[in-house]
Parts: C-alpha cells; structure tokens; sequence
C-alpha cells in the first residue's frame, strides 16, 4: 500500500504497529526540549517527526518497510495534495445549537432529534447548502475507519495551503465532529491494520475527486485557508526563476520563453495526477535543450533549472523527472532554439 500511495504521488510514512500514530522517533529526537525544527533526520532517510519525514521515494519507502514490515502507512495530505473531510461516530453529549455548525446559527425551530455525531452535522451543513451529502459520494474515495467514521479523500482545487482542523476543538471547525486534514496533518491509508480494526475502501472509487466547489467555500468560510493565500498565476520555484534570471533570462530575453513552460511543470503541483506533468515536463525540458544548443544557458544551468521546478511539482520522484529531462533535453538539443531578432 505504501508503494501504491506513493506511486499517486502522495508521500508515505510509517505508523506505529497496530496503531494509527506516528511511528517512534529516534534516541535523539525522543529528547527532552527537540523539535522537528531544524531536525536532519528526515533529510537523512529516517522517519522521525512522522508526516514531516513523508516520501515518495521509492528506495527509503522500501528500506523503512523492510525494517518494520507491520507498520501501518500515513499519507502527508499537504504535500500529496489531499483535503480530507474526516467524519466521527462518537458517543458525545451534543453541544450547544452554535457549536454544531460554527458561523450558522440553527434556529430553534429545527429539530435535532436523533442528531448524534459528525455524519449527521454534515449532512445538516450539505442540506442547508442544497448539495450532496459528502458521506454518499461514490465518486471519491472513501475509507471506512474501525470506530465507524468515515474519510472521504478529494484533491485540493487549487495550490493554496487548505489547513488541518479538528472538528470538536476550538479555533477553525467545519462542523462538530467533523475534522479537516489537509496542510499540516495525515491520513490513514486504507488497508491499514490497527488493533481497532482495519481501514477499507468503500465501493469501486479508489482516487480522490476534486473537492466540490461549495464545501471548498465552507472550508474558506470557516477558517481553513490562509487569509493571504490568494490563488493565482503559478510560477517556477525561486531557485528555478533565480537560476532563469542569473542566466540572462529576468527580463524578455531569449531565455523568457523558458518561464512559461517551467510555469506549466511547476502547475502540476495543484494536483497528484491527471495533469500531464510528464509530457509538460517533457515539453519543458525540449525547450531547455533548444536554448543550451544556441548558447543561451549551459547544459548545467538548464539541467538544475529543470530539477528544481520537477522536484516542487513532484516531491520524491526525482529518478522519473531525471530520465525525462535527459530525454527531452536531448531531443531539444537536436534542435538549436534561435530567435529572430526584433528591429
């Protein structure tokens, strides 16, 4: 299962034995005071700090899994792209009407008879929406859990930052008894074994849909995105633009057109599949070759330049983008990419 996660592009890491948690730090990062701030160990190959040390690699994926084979698997959802809506079931005394709903006031009129746990907040929130009821959603995986809650995975709709929640705590919650893993948590992979019980997919859906456009405004309205982050044009990463610029390419330089297509690769972010990133790659890499054979920016520059803007679309898969930039780039090279001088 890990290697399949990874293989969606979703990074992977260990949990503890027989338990949904994290699996163990080492000696070191056990200690008293240490954070995973400045920590090397997950640069290093080891699992400490759990979703922070997340990997698609597919190398450390099968050194960490050979070395605890029972270890259940945990999928880092900021990095993979995923905004998990996770649905409790438990037997909680219900909190008052404006803590149901935070931000919607329920009018006493309505009755809550029968109201009892996250499945039921949810579908109320839906119903008030006039939209489907993400628990019965066939067309997105779902994942059963053993106390008989139920995650419901969809790709992010954009590159912004979707933030955690925990639905029965303070500060953001889209509803009670409802949390949110996005950017700063993970999810149980389906499939893993807990002493609770298992995690199965329900139906034949096994890849997430995009997250519907009104629950996305839910999450907006009550707090799950950065009130900076503002969606728009994506860009190469700043080593790549920093690498475009220092090769002569800052302004409307011959090396200008190189930007767009970087911008194409480094889009693929916003999604783990479906968005062609391979033949943008691809595409980007033949222009980069075109540029190194007219002399616009050595064969190192371009190389690294392409490196860096595959390694932030695609986390963990630098073996894939390395093949592909020597391909194309070796394609392009055929091609000398000469621009006609204007006046």
């Amino acid at each position: 299962m890990a290697r399949w996660c990874a293989e969606q592009g979703w990074p992977v890491h260990p949990l503890a034995f027989g338990r949904k948690t994290p699996a163990g730090n080492c000696g070191g990062c056990r200690a008293p005071g240490h954070t995973h701030s400045g920590c090397t160990c997950p640069a290093e190959g080891r699992w400490c700090h759990g979703f922070r040390a997340a990997t698609c690699d597919a190398e450390r994926i099968l050194r960490w899994w050979r070395k605890a084979p029972e270890a259940g698997v945990g999928v880092s959802c900021g990095p993979a792209g995923l905004v998990v809506i996770d649905i409790d079931a438990h037997g909680q005394s219900l909190p008052d009407r404006d803590c149901l709903l935070p931000g919607i006031p329920v009018p006493p009129q309505v009755d809550l008879t029968g109201l009892a746990n996250g499945y039921h907040t949810l579908a109320l929130l839906a119903a008030l929406r006039g939209a489907p009821d993400p628990a019965d959603d066939e067309d997105t995986l779902r994942v059963r859990t053993p106390s008989g809650g139920l995650h419901v995975w969809y790709r992010a709709p954009d590159a912004r930052s979707w933030q955690s929640s925990a639905g029965s705590g303070g500060g953001r919650a889209l509803a009670w008894q409802v949390d949110v893993r996005a950017h700063g948590g993970y999810i149980v992979a389906p499939g893993t074994w807990t002493r609770a019980g298992t995690y199965r997919a329900l139906g034949a859906c096994r890849k997430p849909a995009v997250l519907p456009a009104w629950l996305a405004e839910e999450l907006k309205r009550t707090g799950h995105l950065p009130r900076k982050s503002q969606a728009g044009p994506w860009q190469p990463p700043p080593r790549a633009r920093q690498a475009v610029a220092a090769a002569g390419g800052g302004g409307q330089g011959p090396l200008g057109i190189l930007v767009p297509v970087l911008a194409e690769v480094a889009a693929c972010a916003a999604q783990s599949q479906g968005t062609g990133f391979s033949e943008k790659l691809n595409r980007a890499s033949y222009t980069a070759g075109g540029l190194v054979t007219a002399g616009f920016l050595t064969h190192q520059q371009a190389e690294q330049i392409l490196q860096d803007t595959a390694a932030a679309a695609r986390p963990g898969q630098d073996r894939k983008a390395a093949g592909i930039i020597r391909s194309g780039m070796s394609a392009g090279a055929r091609r000398p990419l000469y621009l006609r001088r204007e006046g």
